[in-house]
């Protein structure tokens, strides 16, 4: 007889909360919207004073400006290098650095963590600078290297702290039984522990991706004479001209830069909602 009036006060609450999460996400997703809708909108539209949130004649010609531009495809290709390197290799890294900071014991394992947590707080400008004069000793300027490191240094400290938790939640006991059973150390790794793990790589692999692909101040800072290596978020700027900037252009090109990050969000959803989900109860 007490849960009816416990269900009416709780309802309004979920309902207020409910009406929340929606309003966010109408906040969230609307700069996306107004972007592909301004991609599709006439020139004269997208520079009028009274801009409106539809266009009654659609237009394909920012697009048609966007994949006409020259290297395009190059582009587009040079980013897929470099997301799709980062995310595998530093999915691999951090998968074995965090096994060997959870199951093993060794000197200043407690220091090397808390090197990884204060290296999250170090801000990307402040090391622009001095990464710019590394990759320059190293000779990997106007190369995609020049890129692909620093993007997995800069993913690996988040990567390991949250890949941390899913080893650590991996029974020492399975371990154990695997060795009697006579499993290799190696077999264990690969066909156990990374199995149970791999939600966590995804979750950490999204971030890697995301960081990697819209990356603009590395590509500025270290493909400096050599077009040929830039990335798609460097494309933008043939749309930014002095005089007149391409609004349509930059809309038609943000919403082509937008379509892989998606394609990968369905791709790996489910896996990307269990790894946050164990994330967090970690």
């Amino acid at each position: 007889m007490n849960l009816l009036p416990r269900v009416r006060v709780q309802r309004p609450w979920r309902l207020a909360a409910e009406a929340s999460a929606l309003l966010v996400a109408v906040v969230v997703a609307f700069p996306l919207y107004w972007m592909v809708l301004s991609a599709f909108k006439p020139s004269g539209e997208i520079e009028s004073a009274h801009p409106r949130p539809w266009t009654s004649a659609p237009s394909l010609d920012s697009f048609r400006r966007v994949f006409e531009q020259q290297d395009f495809g190059r582009y587009f290709v040079n980013s897929l290098v470099v997301a799709g390197s980062v995310v595998i290799v530093s999915a691999l890294i951090a998968f074995l650095a965090a096994t060997a900071v959870t199951r093993f014991r060794f000197r200043f394992r407690t220091t090397l963590l808390i090197m990884f947590l204060v290296a999250q707080m170090v801000p990307v400008e402040a090391l622009t600078i001095p990464l710019f004069f590394l990759m320059r000793d190293f000779g990997l300027l106007n190369t995609l290297g020049s890129l692909i490191l620093p993007h997995i240094a800069f993913s690996l400290p988040f990567a390991i702290w949250m890949l941390r938790g899913f080893v650590k939640a991996v029974p020492e006991a399975l371990e154990e039984a695997a060795y009697i059973d006579g499993a290799s150390r190696a077999r264990f790794l690969w066909r156990i522990l990374f199995p149970l793990v791999f939600p966590g790589l995804v979750a950490t692999s999204v971030f890697s991706f995301i960081s990697a692909w819209n990356d603009f101040l590395f590509a500025k800072s270290f493909i400096i004479s050599d077009t040929s290596q830039s990335t798609l978020p460097m494309a933008l700027l043939v749309f930014f001209k002095p005089d007149e900037p391409d609004w349509g252009g930059v809309m038609a090109a943000s919403t082509v830069m937008t379509i892989p990050v998606l394609v990968f969000f369905v791709l790996v959803q489910r896996r990307l909602v269990s790894g946050l989900g164990g994330a967090v109860k970690d």
